[in-house]
């Protein structure tokens, strides 16, 4: 261990992950730009839910993607999954700005499609190969190391997005698109030329079906798998689906909203460990699921920029620690788990953001119909009317996703009394 580079091993996972964010935080800033000119034309009705599925697509191979390469990266190694991720962040992009050019009619939305799957699998391969990694380099620091390290999440959607805003007057959505691959040949080209430690299970002595038996011997870690699902819902489907659906209703581009709340979870990650210490993780994150509920509610109310930044400032302080704190939990409370249980439960927050937002976009086609009275009233509305009708509908989409932080709520304060109870327990034992 004395022999790697720390630094430039954790900031080549800072890289990587910055790629993945910047590209996550473009596809959202072009969704309008793809839906007008390749979707609406094709399906106007179901549009939005088209286009949902083919942003959630990103996040079904990333849970795959994570969920395989968790359990075999001491086969894989992490240098082959930083430069496959580089890889797949250059054909992922290459595949969505060329769509219209090789296919024509619903192919185009396939081909799409195949390109943000593509893309997720880079995501999947990135993070199945940094946690791990992270927590490898600095196991008595994983908290706070992994919360910085996961600061860069927010760094590279700030970028991605800023270039989505002020780059979409001067290069079409496509051109924007295109600009992942700029660091994804830096991630591909540092990754081969890195030296990186051995297999973490070489080096705790834990074999392969200890690390996967140590999941299912504690039951226990099933309630954070399922915790993370309901976590990253309340983080990154949101983040996807802003800029479609509250753009109009509050006046302002919902990715500006988006660059802004990330800019707060930028800051505010770099102190997360010094605030589990003093109140735990699981207090941590039940603090989290209130102000995320609160907030979410709130965008679902607003009617100006200054309530959707009011707002966004709530969600954003809500959801800024949640997904590395939840990884630095699971490495905590089961170790022998490694890179197979904190990709486990990465997947559950890969795979909420999948079902989640084609269900978005469905309860957004659904409401709109309903309430402009149909199917034909809707396709004969125009202008403000229709914009109108879309507005309502977005605001009833935040309202139900307002739901799920409130059965954090539930989960993260059971949890927290539980291990406040045992430590004190412990505490009176030793001082009797």
């Amino acid at each position: 261990m004395t022999t790697l580079n720390k630094g430039r091993l954790f900031w080549l996972g800072v890289l990587a992950l910055f790629t993945a964010a910047a590209s996550l935080a473009i596809r959202g800033a072009i969704a309008s730009g793809l839906k007008a000119e390749w979707i609406d034309p094709i399906a106007p009705l179901q549009a939005g839910e088209l286009v949902a599925a083919a942003l959630g697509a990103a996040f079904l191979s990333f849970a795959i993607t994570l969920f395989v390469a968790s359990a075999l990266l001491d086969q894989i190694g992490m240098k082959r999954c930083l430069a496959g991720a580089g890889l797949c962040f250059i054909l992922g992009p290459l595949m969505i700005v060329t769509a219209g050019h090789l296919a024509t009619g619903m192919t185009i939305y396939w081909v799409v499609w195949a390109g943000m799957l593509l893309s997720g699998i880079g995501w999947g391969l990135t993070e199945a190969a940094i946690n791990p990694l992270t927590a490898q380099l600095y196991p008595d620091d994983t908290t706070h190391r992994l919360n910085v390290l996961h600061a860069w999440f927010p760094g590279g959607i700030i970028v991605g997005g800023l270039a989505g805003f002020f780059l979409s007057a001067a290069l079409p959505w496509q051109g924007i698109m295109a600009l992942v691959m700029i660091p994804a040949v830096a991630t591909v080209v540092i990754a081969l030329t890195t030296t990186f430690p051995p297999p973490l299970r070489e080096q705790s002595g834990v074999s392969f079906g200890e690390m996967v038996g140590e999941v299912f011997r504690r039951p226990s870690f099933f309630i954070w798998f399922a915790a993370m699902f309901l976590t990253a819902a309340s983080e990154l489907a949101p983040g996807q689906w802003i800029d479609v659906a509250l753009s109009n209703r509050v006046g302002m581009r919902g990715i500006l909203l988006l660059v802004y709340v990330n800019a707060l979870m930028f800051i505010f990650r770099h102190f997360a460990g010094r605030l589990a210490n003093r109140i735990t993780n699981p207090g941590l994150l039940w603090v989290s699921s209130l102000l995320a509920a609160i907030g979410l509610f709130m965008l679902s109310q607003a009617q100006s920029p200054v309530a959707a930044i009011l707002a966004a400032t709530v969600w954003g302080l809500g959801v800024c620690v949640m997904w590395p704190t939840m990884l630095a939990s699971v490495a905590e409370r089961y170790p022998r788990g490694g890179s197979w249980a904190m990709g486990l439960v990465g997947s559950a927050g890969a795979l909420a953001s999948f079902f989640v937002l084609p269900q978005l976009g469905a309860m957004f086609d659904q409401a709109k119909i309903e309430f402009a009275g149909g199917p034909e009233a809707f396709a004969a509305l125009t202008g403000a009317a229709k914009l109108a009708v879309e507005d309502a509908a977005a605001s009833l989409s935040f309202q139900r996703l307002a739901i799920l932080p409130l059965i954090l709520l539930a989960v993260f304060g059971f949890i927290w009394l539980r291990e406040r109870g045992k430590s004190r327990a412990v505490l009176a034992g030793e001082a009797a």
